[in-house]
């Protein structure tokens, strides 16, 4: 597994402790020792980590990944030369069984420099020869999540500047780790196939009705505005002088938050005998502000 200390990849690597599973999976900083788990010390830049990761192998679940990088060749190393690089490790030892978090941005590669490079990186796997299935998430939340945590405060405060009008898809982070677990162990169904997932809401969520489900979880009945994508650009050069490289609202962002439909595509989605959600959006929320609140984020 790559990317197992990051939001998705912990949890993932939670439930496939759980499951008994024995686990190879890389990190650049030391970790605590857990039952069931091999740390390797590296990075997707790291040939030689890379081939320790895989060797011995069943399945890889490629998550590692970047979401906000400075320019173009930051989302190309960390997305797409990272995913080919986990593709040669794979091919030299003979490791077939592929599962690629992908994103929803990689359905409009023209519209961002991350979506670009997460397309980049789905052509690299497609053309891999190996076992795969590409999953595209939509927004994913839950606790431990600090890419959504802005929304939350947002909504604490009573007030929630959203994109221009349009819909989005969610799924729990949970709900998403569960199914790539369901994958590593099963090919037949899905071999070679891209999936769309999500919390199951037909049509998804319209922006200002998922706001308000925030300020609901979080206690409060919140005023929504729909921002002009011009005063989403002005703030995003704001955060980039005020935070430099970790600024959370970048100009690549913009376009992609303004885009109007990020819903995840009814023919795309699994088979409902292979995995379906089972956490409601409604319920997710407000244990993601229980854990918010846990750990003093908000």
């Amino acid at each position: 597994m790559t990317g197992a200390t990051g939001f998705v990849g912990a949890e993932t690597l939670d439930q496939a402790l759980a499951a008994g599973l024995q686990v190879n999976a890389l990190t650049r900083r030391a970790q605590p020792p857990r039952a069931h788990l091999k740390w390797v010390p590296g990075s997707l830049d790291d040939a030689a980590a890379l081939d320790t990761l895989v060797r011995d192998a069943d399945v890889v679940i490629h998550i590692a990944g970047v979401v906000n990088a400075p320019d173009r060749d930051g989302f190309e190393a960390g997305n797409a030369r990272g995913t080919m690089a986990v593709v040669d490790a794979m091919r030299k030892r003979g490791v077939r069984r592929l599962v690629h978090v992908s994103s929803l941005a990689a359905r409009e590669p023209d519209m961002s420099d991350y979506g670009w490079s997460k397309e980049l990186a789905e052509r690299h796997v497609k053309a891999s020869g190996l076992d795969w299935t590409i999953v595209r998430p939509p927004a994913i939340y839950g606790p431990n999540d600090q890419e959504m945590l802005e929304l939350f405060r947002m909504a604490k405060r009573g007030i929630m500047l959203l994109p221009p009008e349009g819909r989005l898809s969610v799924i729990h982070v949970a709900d998403l780790a569960r199914l790539l677990l369901t994958l590593a162990c099963e090919k037949e169904q899905s071999q070679t196939r891209t999936y769309e997932v999500d919390d199951g809401t037909p049509g998804g969520w319209d922006h200002q009705d998922f706001g308000r489900a925030i300020g609901h979880a979080v206690g409060r009945n919140v005023r929504t505005f729909a921002t002009p994508q011009w005063l989403l650009a002005t703030a995003a050069r704001i955060d980039r002088l005020v935070r430099g490289r970790n600024a959370k609202l970048t100009p690549d962002r913009v376009d992609y938050f303004c885009h109007p439909d990020w819903v995840v595509a009814k023919r795309k989605q699994p088979p409902k005998r292979l995995w379906t959600p089972q956490i409601a959006t409604e319920d997710g929320l407000k244990a993601t502000v229980d854990a918010y609140r846990a750990k003093g984020w908000l």
